[in-house]
């Protein structure tokens, strides 16, 4: 299979260009925004409070994954480049560090809603694939995260790393993390469960499809394997939420059912 031909920049008048990349953002917090607002009331959360919500979670993630990305995958191209942390349409955005700004956004608005923190987790959860999902056919666009060398059919050579094909692996967390998590998330939590199982769900899974993935992609460059000539960075930080996914979803098997705060 080819690579598809696709400009990363989407629209572009003069010196403005608007890039695929980014484009792929708007669509995961829009579509949050319209699903949020779906089990709002359910939560004890006004319209109006998803708004909110989502706005803080947006600075989060983009601020989050920007440095997140910096301080474990580019130390070196921003310590060289300190502007570069800006350029974010240049791709460049980790998941982990978008998760604990989101987290840290969750647990601001919980306290400012007097909401148990893991009842707004659970609220939030099911929400995130389709930002992942769209965020990873971002990077395919954008031409990042190439996958190893496969002979499987639908392996495609990868722009600026010659004739081999190689996995899609932007692609494989596109389906896995954002179609595949989200249809298990909003399944499981259409009816109401123990508070902090929806989390626990969403950690686990993720962890694991992110661990399996990364079997199949490669490294990055600068950065390599991290041990035993397998092990790498994604995987390294993929065990702590696999860990604490599993921890979560025990705990809260003695969590009450009750989604509203007492």
């Amino acid at each position: 299979m080819n690579y598809p031909a696709i400009d990363p920049v989407a629209i572009a008048l003069g010196p403005f260009q608007v890039h695929w990349y980014g484009l792929m953002y708007v669509v995961g917090f829009v579509g949050a925004w319209w699903l949020g607002r779906q089990r709002a009331e359910r939560f004890g959360l006004t319209h109006d409070d998803v708004g909110d919500l989502l706005f803080y979670a947006a600075i989060g993630v983009v601020a989050g994954g920007r440095l997140g990305y910096a301080l474990f995958y580019g130390l070196g191209q921003w310590l060289a480049d300190p502007l570069w942390i800006f350029r974010v349409w240049d791709g460049g955005m980790s998941f982990h560090g978008g998760l604990i700004g989101v987290l840290l956004a969750a647990l601001w608005f919980a306290r400012k809603k007097r909401m148990a923190f893991f009842t707004l987790t659970d609220f939030i959860a099911p929400l995130v694939p389709i930002g992942l999902g769209a965020g990873r056919i971002g990077n395919f666009i954008n031409r990042e995260l190439p996958g190893r060398v496969t002979e499987l059919p639908w392996g495609m050579p990868f722009p600026g790393m010659g004739p081999a094909p190689r996995h899609p692996t932007a692609l494989y967390e596109a389906f896995l993390e954002g179609l595949v998590l989200f249809a298990v998330l909003w399944w499981v939590s259409a009816r109401p469960q123990a508070r902090g199982l929806v989390s626990g769900l969403f950690l686990l899974l993720y962890g694991i499809f992110r661990f399996g993935v990364e079997f199949v992609r490669l490294p990055d460059p600068h950065i390599g394997f991290i041990a035993f000539g397998w092990v790498t960075m994604g995987m390294l930080l993929t065990l702590p939420m696999i860990a604490f996914g599993s921890a979560l979803i025990v705990w809260s098997r003695r969590q009450p059912v009750d989604v509203r705060v007492g």
